[in-house]
């Protein structure tokens, strides 16, 4: 019954991470390396820092206490992730929620979940019994559920003329999404490894108190310190570049400047809630804590693809492409919970 909270919690968290994006399209008139600069303080900044003061308020403490090796290479590890970050706000420009989600976390699933615990060890004693073999098959299910999801994808854009992509995703081009989901893939898995070199910084919070199921909230503000410093740098470069530092201080009026700053706020509070459920999960997985990113991952697709639905991005699309993109969600879905189960064995 932990295991099954555990992935209860992470699945809350993952209708939070596939849900983020939505409010992107309500923001106008701003170019994309602005409203994205507006969610990355939200996300990596201030929505850390409060969860930080309420649920860890011993957070600066643990980060003191915890070797400068560990903070620096959480930070590193994060500085890192905001490559595959920003590479996958241009998947989502590119490609939509559906598509974008699918391309782009599929490598970050495999990658993240096997790399942490072989460099600690854990996968090689998790293969000494019947939960390796579980995680593994359920990792390739998975990564089977994420081909279906990208088939559908293809068979949708041959489907749907230019004009009809461009209504749903305005600045629709499969080239350039692909490329940027592929580099979210090898580059964004450097968070589940931040995630886990990070635990002995959560360790030190719950000795001054701070609840288990919280424990993170220092690992996360360190991480994310280090993503927004790379966001920071690519969006003021982009901001000079296409001129539009503007943005900040302009709109058509002063109601939709306001607005703008509320959807680029709100979508950092739904990226940044999935950890705070991430992190509760997480704490319920026992001593495999790293099958927690794979759940994330597939579900995190799964939510992605409906919001897609939502929005109108497979409008038009062949009742071929539907059936193959219905499947990948169930695929998703099954494979998460085999992951999940795979630590309790």
């Amino acid at each position: 019954m932990e295991i099954f909270a555990g992935i209860l919690l992470i699945s809350i968290g993952a209708f939070s991470s596939g849900s983020f994006a939505v409010p992107f399209g309500r923001i106008k008139g701003w170019n994309w390396e602005t409203y994205w600069m507006v969610f990355s303080l939200g996300a990596y900044i201030v929505f850390p820092l409060l969860a930080c003061f309420v649920f860890a308020p011993v957070f600066l403490d643990a980060i003191c206490l915890a070797s400068k090796k560990t903070i620096l290479l959480v930070f590193a590890l994060g500085a890192i992730y905001g490559i595959g970050n920003l590479s996958f706000g241009l998947a989502l420009r590119y490609l939509g929620l559906s598509l974008g989600y699918a391309l782009s976390l599929g490598l970050m699933l495999a990658i993240g979940t096997f790399i942490p615990p072989a460099i600690d060890g854990r996968l090689e004693m998790m293969f000494e019994s019947s939960g390796g073999n579980k995680l593994l098959t359920g990792v390739v299910v998975a990564t089977v559920g994420i081909g279906f999801s990208a088939w559908a994808g293809v068979l949708k854009d041959r489907s749907i003329s230019s004009e009809k992509k461009r209504e749903s995703i305005g600045e629709f081009d499969l080239l350039k999404g692909t490329f940027a989901a592929l580099l979210v893939g090898l580059t964004g898995s450097t968070m589940a490894l931040g995630f886990e070199q990070g635990m002995p910084i959560a360790g030190i919070a719950e000795q001054g108190n701070t609840d288990p199921l919280f424990s993170m909230m220092p690992v996360y503000f360190v991480f994310l310190l280090g993503t927004f410093l790379t966001t920071l740098i690519w969006c003021f470069f982009l901001g000079v570049k296409n001129r539009s530092i503007v943005n900040y201080a302009g709109a058509k009026n002063n109601r939709i400047l306001t607005l703008n700053y509320v959807f680029g706020l709100l979508a950092g509070l739904l990226w940044f809630s999935q950890f705070i459920f991430y992190g509760m999960g997480k704490s319920k997985m026992g001593p495999f804590t790293f099958t927690s990113w794979g759940i994330l991952m597939a579900l995190t697709i799964a939510f992605a693809t409906v919001w897609g639905l939502i929005r109108g991005e497979w409008r038009g699309a062949s009742a071929r492409a539907y059936a193959i993109m219905t499947m990948s969600l169930l695929i998703l879905i099954y494979a998460s919970f085999m992951i999940g189960i795979s630590g309790s064995e």
